[in-house]
């Protein structure tokens, strides 16, 4: 039995209340929001800096 197959299995058996939490739960991940090579690397980056004590304040960034 696959996983896909092995997870079905498990909610068809949940009420249908606790079926929706599941789907709600699901849909909250998005495969639209898969990290690239690129974001890895900026996130590696960043957390290298932070462990060296390069950070920058909360108050000086622009965000808008």
């Amino acid at each position: 039995m696959t996983l896909v197959q092995e997870i079905n299995s498990i909610v068809e058996q949940l009420p249908q209340r606790q079926q929706r939490l599941i789907l709600d739960l699901v849909s909250l991940i998005n495969p639209d929001d898969i990290l690239t090579d690129e974001d890895i690397a900026d996130i590696r980056e960043a957390r290298a800096e932070y462990a060296r004590g390069e950070t920058v304040p909360f108050r000086p960034l622009s965000l808008g």
